[in-house]
């Protein structure tokens, strides 16, 4: 952006008159308030939510469960510690932390829901 053009932008504006006051100081604020309304519905609440149903994911974690992790193993849970889970894949198995869970793609084991 060149300096000329913002000068004939600026230029655009009209000029004070003698005598009349100009727009109050709060009236400046509202473009910045607005955008702050908006950044919070759309960026982070959203992620509030996600995180919200992230935590109750992982609390539903049971033995028997077929999970899939953020880095694409898909496996079967095992044990489920406090803060780790071991899980078979394949002939391997795995103990890894609860937060690499992406998702449950089946329930399995013992159903303990009421």
């Amino acid at each position: 952006m060149r300096l000329a053009f913002l000068d004939t932008i600026l230029a655009l504006g009209q000029p004070p008159q003698p005598g009349q006051q100009g727009p109050p100081a709060w009236l400046n604020m509202v473009p910045i308030f607005l955008l702050i309304i908006v950044f919070y519905f759309a960026i982070m609440r959203p992620q509030q939510k996600r995180q919200k149903e992230q935590a109750a994911l992982l609390k539903a974690v049971r033995p028997g469960d077929k999970i899939l992790t953020n880095s694409g193993i898909v496996g079967v849970v095992i044990t489920v510690k406090e803060k780790t889970l071991s899980i078979r894949s394949a002939d391997s198995k795995f103990e890894i932390t609860k937060t690499a869970i992406a998702e449950i793609t089946e329930r399995g084991g013992d159903s303990s829901e009421s």
